[in-house]
């Protein structure tokens, strides 16, 4: 049985399933949405929730046809993976000023697996469009 929108413009037919993919980039994201807004809670509590607001929004409003089911704004891969490298960047710094060492180093190992495991997608997500 073919999956639902398979073969559809602007989705991704050859897409393999990327379930652990998803998991690491799923927590990432969770970590960039604490570790963030935790280290800039001491500058300003305004800022930490525009923060947190501006992480979860972003790839929430703006993704790529056929990369999520449900899309608000489409955009061009190139923006949905440099959204993606704004939460990894987000989760790494948040982490290296807002917590103890051995965290900040879990959390680099983290994003540093994401980071590779994504790479099929984002090669699929820059051939979007072409």
């Amino acid at each position: 049985m073919a999956r639902p929108g398979a073969g559809d413009a602007g989705t991704f037919p050859d897409r393999p399933d990327d379930g652990l993919s998803s998991v690491f980039r799923f927590a990432t994201e969770l970590v960039a949405w604490v570790a963030a807004p935790w280290a800039l809670a001491s500058v300003s509590p305004i800022l930490a929730v525009a923060a947190v607001s501006a992480l979860i929004a972003l790839p929430t409003v703006f993704s790529t046809p056929g990369d999520k089911n449900q899309v608000v704004v489409a955009v061009p891969g190139v923006v949905t993976i440099a959204i993606m490298l704004l939460q990894f960047a987000a989760a790494v710094a948040g982490a290296w000023a807002a917590w103890p060492r051995w965290a900040a180093l879990a959390v680099t190992g983290l994003v540093a697996v994401a980071l590779v495991l994504e790479l099929p997608r984002w090669r699929r997500l820059l051939r979007v469009g072409r």
